[in-house]
Order: structure tokens, then C-alpha cells, then sequence
């Protein structure tokens, strides 16, 4: 946009030549709405834990983390997908992504790291967060 406001102003009598020359500057990075740029999730929750259903779809069980802290969880994974080229062929387009995902959001309780639990099947990561019970009861403070 700023090559089009320069040449208004330094030729204001010259035409636009080509359609091009207006939108140039527009579009500088092709966008792509097909990459995997965030993990999709379910949470479902009951009395005692939060089940998370991830959707993972190309990845290996070995590339997927996941943290937990508190009542926050963080998922991440690297997507590495395998390319097939042969010699003499031309990619004419490639929607595959490679690279790294993650997402982290915060439930509303404390969670017990050390009994979550993880399973990975068919592209779907499930993850049960068991609920911190609060061990000591509030008491009482006698005002002397």
C-alpha cells in the first residue's frame, strides 16, 4: 500500500497500469487456513476428574507432551509427516503442515499431577485429570 500511495504522489497524472498494481503490497504472505495451528479439544468433567479428548491426527505417540501444573495443562506435539516425491514429479500444491503444535488452557480446579493418566489411540490423545481433594478441612480460630 505504501508503493501505491508513493507512485500517487510522485506521478499523479500516470494511470494504474495493470489491475496488479493496485493490489500490490496486499497480499505478501500466502495464507493458509488448512494448517493445524491449534489442537482441538473436549473437555467433559465429573465430581471427581476432567476427561480431554485431543485431536492429534498425523502425529506420533512418541512426539506428544503434555504438562500439567496446577490447573493448567499444556499439550504439545511435532507433526513430522513423511514426504513422496518422485523424480520428475512437480508439486503443484502441498496442505500438509510440518512443525510443532501446542495448546495450554486452565480448568477451574487444581488437578492431581501424579494420578493423570494418557492414552493415545487412532489420532485421539485422551487424558484423565483427576481433581485435588482438599485434605485438610478448614478450622476454626479461637479469638483469645
Amino acid at each position: 500500500m505504501g508503493s501505491l500511495i508513493r507512485r500517487k504522489l510522485d506521478n499523479l497524472q500516470e494511470p494504474l497500469s495493470t489491475l496488479d498494481d493496485l493490489f500490490r503490497g496486499f497480499f505478501v504472505r500466502p495464507v493458509d487456513f488448512d494448517a493445524p495451528t491449534q489442537i482441538k479439544i473436549d473437555v467433559k468433567e465429573d465430581d471427581k476428574a476432567y476427561t480431554v479428548h485431543a485431536e492429534l491426527a498425523g502425529v506420533k505417540k512418541e512426539d506428544i507432551k503434555v504438562h500439567v501444573e496446577d490447573d493448567v495443562v499444556t499439550i504439545a506435539a511435532e507433526v513430522k509427516q513423511e514426504k513422496e516425491t518422485k523424480e520428475g514429479d512437480r508439486v503443484l500444491r502441498s496442505e500438509r503442515y510440518f512443525g510443532e503444535v501446542s495448546r495450554s488452557f486452565r480448568l477451574g480446579h487444581a488437578l492431581d499431577e501424579a494420578a493423570t493418566t494418557a492414552s493415545f489411540k487412532d489420532g485421539v490423545l485422551e487424558l484423565v485429570l483427576p481433581k485435588k481433594t482438599i485434605s485438610e478441612k478448614r478450622r476454626q480460630i479461637e479469638i483469645l
